[in-house]
């Protein structure tokens, strides 16, 4: 790890140190010609405070100086004798380029009037006032606004919001239902995640966050991972000349709180940028579970308290060196550093079949975490003559450690303890190649390898009366060893014929995945190639409607924990166990979409089917195994994942965003799905049908006085399967804020959960078990008060359409 880093610190200090000044690139000496101006707006003739100046140097052949204007939008700079290239910009106004432009004298350049680009009113930019989409081949693009309800929030609470995207209630991520979703951030896989993706997206601050791409039918520069799709996080980023950046406070009931802060610094040919966050935040949870058992007509009433404390530190820091018109270096540093612990309490009732109490036990699991991530990362991009014809080279390494232990006390007593270390180290190396062929048309085609490799090191000591000492159990301590290697090769090719997209791709993928426990002496190793075509198809029926096709073949993959045969020890009744014998699914993905954007009204629908073969499904059973607690032998019932189904998905979905003034907007997402499951194992049928919904609506108003007020409402339909029936799940969220210091900064209240009504209920029906279970996981309701203020960002103006538009974007 030294030997990584050393180079890239050099490599920072080295451009930090000939870039310190902005203004001085050349000797101070030099620069004795001052340039001075004004930059105003052309319709209201209102100065443009931060507008850009920069200066293109002919001879040198590379940008040297620039500057922001002050509040009465002037301007002076002091430059060198040269011929320059001057381009004054300002967030969505139209550039004005001043060309060859002979400087050898003091030159006033006078007023300079921008004009509002209403053609680039929907391109993200520093801040975003609304949420806008754009629909391409192959995916949406939701362009993260000031939505209140995630102010202060993160990332997690972004992704809530984000139309065919929900997050249940134990964090886990799910795309029209489905949660076999791969997440990426900036189109890769990143320390940003780490091992423990769900507590991870928690820690990033949700003001980092630009834009996310939903991919429901992916081309094949994508991945093959994620049978429901991709979910592709793209972080803010400025390229605007200067200093510019934001800073967030929040806090919050129950106890939380947070400082994140954003910051973009460009001189000349150098670009650093940084987002970094601080997060404090406590939170209870609940359990409850009723079973009852059909052969001996016993029941178990579990019930679990749990406190949990989570802070920790995630910081992205980056250098981008454009290196001459057509060539850049971009390297970056993510690092990120969290504590948890969990204080968990678990009671257990027993009783006859007649209701009779006949037992009880309580156990407390204290228990600690620390996980650690550094990644580390390089990209070269090279742009060649014709526009869009480039060649980019990535590298990237990363390296996670999660930590846990914990000392169980049963009934008073210490005699447990647990200890999990986990380890993983990820290289990825990939290198894309984009040749345009004419106007409309482009071929492409890549590398792209991962090398996983992670060590689960559980380690078990019980209790021994008799030498009133803790030993290792050598039946439940062991050693897992995982690793999985993916090698890509991927081609496509797209074009447009007059109102007609095509983009026509084939990706082949060879996975080698390698288990190894030297505690039981297993060893195992598979060696899989597959190939992925995807066809994206794309007709223009109008400049405001349109419609669209999509095929694509997928893959799922097992993670680790699901392969790892080794039992959790959670509960003295209800264990996990993995399976080492899992192999991946596959599914075909089929996806029909219309898009008609009208004056006030932006409706966008799909139809959408998925086939998949040899699905890994939760089975629940009984091991014949039992514990013995208070004197009563218990049934031990195991959870583990199988592949033992296939399954056919058909959904319609259908959203609509609505604006009927500037003061207000609506959005409303429905989704309807159906799931027919087929499947046995052990002898017992695991067919099922069903049949669910999920639906959104989200309400923005502006209050007088300029207060804005959002409310957000989601339902999450009823669902079941072989064993499992869940019940539906309302929330709703409201929020509140205001701007200050002339939109220099914001002020902002929510209500997470209003109702206290996110919680999961549910039922587990099997031939020699039934269980009611009622599962509260973050502590419902939560208040959360938030300050931002800017310096040198502007809010983008408001545009009357918010639809975004139907494009032709064939490069991913």
């Amino acid at each position: 790890m030294t030997k990584i880093f050393i180079p890239f610190f050099t490599f920072i200090s080295f451009i930090l140190h000939a870039h310190t000044l902005p203004k001085n690139i050349n000797s101070v000496s030099d620069k004795d010609i001052t340039i001075t101006g004004k930059v105003i707006d052309k319709d209201t003739k209102a100065p443009l405070e931060y507008a850009t100046v920069t200066f293109f140097s002919k001879k040198e052949n590379k940008i040297v100086d620039g500057c922001v204007t002050d509040v009465n939008g002037e301007f002076s700079i002091k430059v060198s004798k040269d011929l320059y290239n001057i381009t004054i910009e300002y967030i969505s106004y139209k550039k004005i380029t001043l060309s060859n432009k002979k400087i050898d004298s003091n030159l006033n350049l006078g007023t300079i009037a921008l004009e509002i680009d209403y053609a680039s009113l929907g391109e993200v930019e520093i801040i975003a006032e609304r949420t806008t989409v754009e629909i391409k081949l192959d995916k949406k693009i939701y362009n993260v606004g000031k939505d209140l309800t995630v102010s202060g929030g993160n990332v997690s609470d972004v992704l809530d919001n984000i139309p065919s995207v929900s997050v249940d209630v134990e964090g886990n991520v799910a795309l029209r239902g489905n949660n076999n979703v791969t997440i990426l951030i900036n189109g890769k896989p990143s320390g940003l995640v780490g091992l423990n993706s769900t507590e991870a997206l928690r820690q990033l601050p949700a003001d980092a966050i630009e834009k996310v791409e939903v991919i429901t039918s992916p081309s094949a520069r994508y991945q093959s991972e994620g049978t429901a799709g991709i979910l592709n996080i793209i972080l803010r980023r400025s390229k605007l000349q200067g200093f510019n950046g934001a800073i967030t406070a929040n806090a919050g009931y129950p106890k939380s709180a947070g400082l994140s802060g954003n910051i973009n610094y460009r001189t000349g040919d150098v670009n650093f940028f940084n987002t970094t966050s601080y997060n404090y935040r406590e939170f209870v949870g609940h359990s409850y579970s009723n079973t009852s058992y059909k052969t001996t007509g016993d029941y178990i009433e579990e019930k679990n308290d749990w406190d949990n404390l989570s802070k920790g530190i995630t910081s992205n820091i980056g250098l981008e060196w454009y290196i001459n018109d057509s060539a850049s270096l971009t390297t970056s540093l993510v690092y990120r550093d969290s504590d948890n612990e969990q204080d968990s309490k678990n009671k257990i009732f027993q009783f006859d079949e007649n209701l009779n109490l006949t037992g009880e036990s309580l156990r407390l699991e204290p228990e600690f975490g620390n996980n650690k991530t550094i990644q580390y990362a390089i990209n070269f991009t090279k742009n060649f003559d014709t526009s869009g014809h480039k060649l980019t080279f990535d590298f990237q390494y990363e390296d996670n450690n999660d930590n846990e232990k914990s000392t169980i006390n049963n009934n008073g007593i210490d005699s447990e303890k647990i200890g999990t270390i986990d380890n993983q180290q990820n290289i990825l190396l990939q290198s894309d190649y984009v040749l345009p062929l004419g106007e409309n048309s482009q071929f492409e085609l890549g590398y792209r390898g991962n090398f996983n490799t992670k060590s689960t090191d559980y380690s078990v000591e019980i209790f021994n009366p008799t030498t009133n000492n803790f030993g290792v159990d050598t039946n439940l301590s062991n050693l897992f060893n995982f690793k999985v290697y993916v090698n890509a090769l991927y081609t496509q090719y797209g074009s447009k014929i007059n109102k007609f997209s095509y983009l026509l791709g084939l990706r082949m993928e060879n996975t080698q995945t390698t288990i190894d426990q030297p505690t039981s002496g297993d060893f195992k190793k598979k060696n899989i190639t597959g190939l992925f075509p995807t066809i994206n198809f794309s007709y223009e029926l109008s400049e405001k409607e349109s419609i669209s096709l999509g095929y694509s073949r997928r893959i799922q993959r097992p993670h680790g924990f699901h392969l790892n045969p080794f039992p959790s020890r959670t509960s003295l009744t209800n264990i996990f166990q993995g399976n080492p014998d899992l192999d991946p699914s596959y599914s075909g993905l089929y996806d029909l979409g219309y898009l008609n954007r009208l004056n006030k009204v932006t409706l966008s629908t799909s139809i959408y089917f998925q086939h998949e073969k040899n699905e890994s499904n939760w089975v629940s059973f009984e091991t014949g195994d039992t514990v013995l607690i208070n004197g009563q032998e218990v049934p031990i019932v195991q959870r583990t994942p199988v592949n033992m189904a296939k399954e056919d998905r058909f959904g319609y979905e259908f959203n609509i965003n609505y604006t009927p003034t500037k003061k207000w907007r609506i959005n409303t997402d429905f989704n309807l799905f159906k799931n027919i499951t087929r499947g046995e194992y052990n002898g017992v049928n695991y067919d099922a049908e069903n049949l669910s919904w999920n639906i959104r609506l989200s309400n923005k108003y502006t209050l007088p006085g300029n207060i804005d007020w959002q409310t957000n409402m989601d339902y999450r339909g009823p669902s079941k399967d072989a064993q499992n029936t869940r019940k539906g799940i309302f929330s709703i969220n409201l929020a509140l804020s205001k701007d200050l210091f002339k939109e220099k900064a914001s002020i902002a209240f929510n209500i997470n959960d209003l109702l206290n009504s996110r919680r999961y209920k549910g039922e587990i029906d099997t031939p020699t078990f039934y269980s009611t279970r009622d599962v509260q996981f973050r502590g419902g309701q939560t208040f959360n008060l938030s300050f931002t203020y800017r310096f040198n960002q502007k809010k983008k103006p408001e545009r009357q359409n918010q639809g975004g538009g139907q494009g032709f974007d064939i490069e991913g």
